[in-house]
């Protein structure tokens, strides 16, 4: 079974530094299989059991703090899981402009109440739409000029978040049919 893990906010401004080859052998400590990593920004393709999969998240956390010392968060899907979101994209039209659109992964799943709470004029003309525990963002210019931001995400839903642009996502899509 293929599945991807995304990790947040690791090797950005020479923060939370991270090499890929350290966290691909973290991964198959775990016990996961095939493991490969695309570009520094923390996307792990693998396979694992149900089993290794279920816990993965927490256990790459706590390894990562435990040989790296840094706390970063982590969002495992399977290969189902992420197929199915790609697909249900609302903004089909923003595919041309793949950095302007956003596929945000939650770790948990927000209560209706949370979702309702959202300003959906945050930052227009930026449009976004939250369907179980992703997040799809069109934005009307680039990532560096939205307010629909991980911290806005986490704070209103009470979960914890991390996006890739389209551009990233369908290389992810094209890895995981190889």
């Amino acid at each position: 079974m293929t599945h991807l893990a995304l990790l947040r906010g690791i090797n950005v401004s020479g923060k939370n530094m991270i090499k890929m080859p350290v966290l691909a052998g973290i991964f198959s400590e775990l016990g996961c299989k095939d493991v490969c990593t695309y570009i520094q920004s923390g996307n792990v393709l693998f396979n694992a059991s149900k089993t290794v999969a279920a816990k993965l998240e927490s256990k790459v956390e706590t390894a990562i703090q435990d040989q790296l010392g840094l706390s970063v968060p982590v969002i495992v899907r399977n290969g189902a899981e992420f197929s199915e979101a790609v697909a249900a994209n609302p903004f089909p039209e923003a595919v041309s402009s793949p950095k302007q659109l956003n596929l945000m992964f939650l770790k948990g799943q927000p209560e209706e109440a949370a979702i309702a709470s959202l300003d959906p004029d945050r930052s227009a003309p930026d449009r976004y739409l939250v369907m179980g525990r992703h997040i799809y963002i069109h934005l009307a210019q680039s990532a560096a000029d939205t307010k629909l931001t991980n911290a806005y995400f986490d704070a209103r839903l009470k979960t914890v978040s991390t996006a890739r642009n389209w551009t990233t996502i369908a290389t992810l899509v094209e890895w995981m049919h190889r």
